[in-house]
């Protein structure tokens, strides 16, 4: 009887376990797929991009649609968010097909349409620097000019993309120009490709982008000038090697506007010949001239050049000038024939400090200063005592 009784125990305890063994787990619920802007809107907004998020698994493909063009966007590291690269086309029609996956679930797969606003008001960029396909200097910036004032800069700022990468940043001056200037000269022998990606960009209340802008150019070799207005010479650099040695006489200095700037100046244009007239003197009075000057390279806003002149008797010996660099006309020719926009010209040995906003003396302000001209600027936080 107690070994009976035994079996039946060892019996059911097996049972027991083996019914808990086979007990059915819940099936794993598929991920869910949230999408911004959602389906079906009719007057979406377009500054804040195309937004698609995966919850409980994560996503495996993402694929958007405007006018037929694909929407460039990036997945983050957690493969659960992507965004769009850019802002939103306003008044266009977008397709969203999103796939998202569990393991052991079965996959969600989301498809729909929706609508961006129309642009009440438009905005654009109105002109640039350099010119599309120019070659230019290791120095040279990049300036952008709006067709009407810009109220909301760091929007602007972001929709602005410089390739290929390099320290750089934007500095306005103003309401509708911003320049960008790189921490260091550029790497010369390479094409740059600039890109305002201002479409659906909202920069005021009801004004939109509804353009974007690509142009690119090319820097060219590396050539930097160097002149020492206190031995008046002038020494041109290709790279590591001496390109020229150039007797030069500086300005006179008598006046500040006579006297020549130091810093780093850029080249900004030439011309052959140039007319120069005296500033602030008329026809008659002590000082005035005015005269056409050959082989002429501007390097600041306040009337500097290099340029041809005939006095050799003071190149290399006196500072007589109006404040331009005199050279001997056979190597102020061949300067002007080599010169790029956007070579650096670098003057010291006098009292007159070039201004960062004289033309393009924007090397002028150390690099610091630079960003913070940058509407996305942020200061780095102050160590912890």
């Amino acid at each position: 009887m107690r070994r009976a009784a035994a079996t039946f125990l060892v019996a059911l305890l097996l049972t027991a376990g083996c019914g808990s063994v086979t007990a059915e787990r819940p099936a794993p619920v598929p991920p869910v797929v949230r999408v911004s802007p959602a389906f079906d809107a009719l007057r979406a907004r377009t500054d804040q991009g195309l937004v698609v998020k995966a919850q409980g698994g994560k996503l495996s493909q993402v694929l958007a649609f405007v006018a037929g063009a694909p929407v460039p966007g990036t997945l983050d590291a957690s493969r659960t968010t992507w965004r769009s690269s850019w802002t939103l086309a306003p008044g266009s029609e977008y397709t969203v097909t999103v796939t998202a996956a569990r393991p052991g679930a079965p996959s969600t797969v989301a498809m729909g349409r929706f609508r961006t606003r129309a642009a009440g008001h438009t905005f654009q960029v109105a002109s640039i620097t350099p010119l599309p396909g120019e070659t230019v200097g290791v120095g040279m910036p990049i300036i952008l000019d709006f067709d009407t004032p810009v109220h909301d800069k760091a929007a602007v700022e972001r929709a602005l993309e410089v390739k290929p990468a390099a320290e750089g940043a934007w500095r306005w001056v103003g309401d509708t120009r911003v320049i960008y200037r790189t921490r260091d000269f550029w790497t010369p022998e390479q094409q740059i490709t600039v890109t305002a990606h201002l479409t659906g960009v909202r920069m005021a209340p009801g004004v939109y982008g509804v353009t974007d802008r690509t142009f690119a150019f090319t820097v060219g070799r590396e050539q930097s000038s160097s002149v020492d207005t206190r031995t008046h010479q002038m020494v041109v650099r290709r790279g590591d090697r001496i390109a020229q040695r150039m007797a030069i006489s500086a300005g006179m200095a008598t006046t500040p506007e006579y006297t020549t700037t130091s810093g780093i100046h850029l080249t900004m244009d030439k011309g052959n010949p140039v007319r120069m007239v005296s500033p602030g003197r008329v026809k008659g009075e002590p000082g005035f001239y005015d005269v056409l000057i050959d082989h002429a390279v501007r390097i600041s806003n306040s009337g500097e050049y290099v340029h041809a002149k005939n006095n050799v008797w003071a190149q290399g010996h006196a500072n007589v000038s109006h404040g331009c660099l005199n050279a001997r006309p056979d190597q102020a020719a061949w300067f002007f024939a080599g010169s790029l926009r956007g070579d650096p010209v670098t003057i010291t040995g006098t009292a007159r400090p070039l201004q960062w906003d004289n033309g393009w003396g924007f090397w002028q302000l150390p690099w610091e200063k630079w960003r913070q001209g940058s509407a996305l600027y942020r200061p780095a936080p102050l160590p912890q005592q």
